[in-house]
């Protein structure tokens, strides 16, 4: 497995990470403790050095799994957690960043994952009531006491980005990007991370399953999915957003690959200090998107990737009005 720098702080990962969340949260259908164990340490075998939870998947459950799964190969890895929400009677009720509750998340992070020190926290979503200046300097905190290594900020705008940096330098920003998700290009984040230095991690790079191509019009998402909540993911939305999927088989099928290492692939062309973290809970799907960082994109397929996506109008928002209103973008 390649590996890459986050940014300017030395931190070295497997040049495609592990999103665990999806693990036991939000789609669904939750693996066993002990299936999740084990598909987190056949990642480790196959390669990867990076894993993301949240103390608010599961709320905390997936950090648990994911400290006993990479409790024997701890040396090998890498594992970025988050604070930043209240959690009230198992759910999640709105944005906290104060310092004290940043002591407080990292703390139980730190017993939930079996570890001496987090190497990269994020803050998940800004906390409009709190100064970014607070959250950088609790977090700088943590880290010359030895509890943090580095700094990370989830779905921030760039400004703020650029606040909390003059506080703590920031090793990386994880937003949602992928080539139906492209606001990162517009909205001044890929400017701010070239211009200080700071890797971007991106979340749900396979457009949260979309862009395998496994899903369609006729796709029933089922209880307890998020992706039932999401205007994207109507029938609607994905029949019109089908011109996508279109697109990478076509690329795909040059490239003797599947739409979904096109999507990484894509990706990881894009910069040298992007990576992406698509999640699974299939070994099938896990060792093709590792798959993702052999394939070789030319200058002329990215050109004609661009030309052809510019064409295409991805119909419905990512998220719904009240949840975009959590990011900074």
């Amino acid at each position: 497995m390649q590996k890459r720098i986050l940014g300017k702080s030395g931190l070295e990962v497997s040049a495609l990470g592990f999103g665990c969340m999806g693990l036991n949260f939000s789609y669904g259908h939750a693996l066993s403790t002990e299936e999740s164990v084990t598909l987190v340490r056949q990642a480790v075998e196959r390669g990867v050095t990076f894993f993301d939870t949240a103390e608010v998947y599961g709320p905390y459950t997936n950090e648990e799994i994911v400290g006993e799964a990479l409790r024997p190969m701890r040396d090998q890895v890498v594992i970025a957690t988050k604070f930043g929400f209240n959690i009230v009677d198992g759910k999640m009720a709105g944005v906290n960043s104060r310092p004290e509750q940043i002591r407080k998340a990292a703390e139980g992070s730190l017993k939930r994952l079996g570890v001496d020190v987090i190497e990269l926290l994020y803050q998940h979503r800004v906390d409009p009531n709190v100064p970014i200046e607070d959250v950088a300097g609790t977090v700088k905190d943590l880290i010359a006491e030895g509890k943090v290594k580095h700094f990370g900020m989830s779905e921030p705008g760039a400004q703020t980005v650029r606040r909390a940096h003059a506080v703590q330098p920031v090793a990386a920003l994880q937003n949602e990007y992928s080539l139906w998700t492209r606001g990162p290009e517009t909205n001044g984040i890929l400017e701010a991370c070239e211009e200080l230095g700071i890797a971007l991690v991106a979340y749900s790079p396979l457009g949260k399953g979309f862009l395998t191509g496994a899903m369609t019009k006729d796709t029933k998402i089922g209880e307890g999915d998020f992706r039932k909540l999401l205007p994207r993911f109507t029938p609607e939305a994905m029949e019109k957003n089908q011109a996508l999927i279109d697109l990478l088989k076509r690329i795909a099928e040059n490239k003797k690959a599947t739409p979904a290492q096109i999507a990484l692939a894509w990706l990881l062309a894009r910069k040298p200090w992007i990576v992406p973290i698509p999640g699974t809970t299939k070994l099938h799907r896990l060792e093709e998107n590792l798959g993702a960082a052999d394939v070789a994109l030319s200058a002329d397929d990215l050109a004609q990737i661009e030309t052809a996506a510019a064409a295409i109008q991805v119909e419905g928002e990512r998220y719904p009005e009240q949840l975009m209103k959590t990011t900074g973008l």
